[in-house]
């Protein structure tokens, strides 16, 4: 019978069932979400740009919460599409009056 003690391994566990696949880090799953990391380039418009940004979330869901994330973004852009239709224009030219028949 051996009383010594078993002796550490490179990592520094001790124990004859661990080997250094069993410590290294874990793979990355291929099926998780992968952030597209695309570049946006910022318009000037706040509400358009919080819009944008908002794209990002996506990035870190599964596919199927995707069309919770463009559809909120499409009702922002179209909201902001909307609010730029109510804003006043320049004034509208004067009325022509009628010409006056002369007799």
């Amino acid at each position: 019978m051996n009383d010594a003690a078993p002796e550490p391994d490179p990592a520094g566990q001790s124990g004859p069932d661990l080997h250094p696949e069993d410590t290294a880090a874990p793979e990355e799953d291929p099926s998780a979400p992968a952030p597209l990391d695309i570049a946006r380039t910022p318009t000037g418009d706040a509400g358009v740009d919080a819009q944008l940004d908002r794209l990002a979330d996506a990035d870190h869901l599964a596919t199927d919460g995707h069309l919770e994330v463009y559809e909120d973004v499409h009702r922002g852009l179209r909201d902001a599409l909307t609010a730029l239709d109510a804003r006043p224009g320049p004034p509208a030219p004067p009325s022509s009056t009628p010409y006056q028949s002369r007799s």
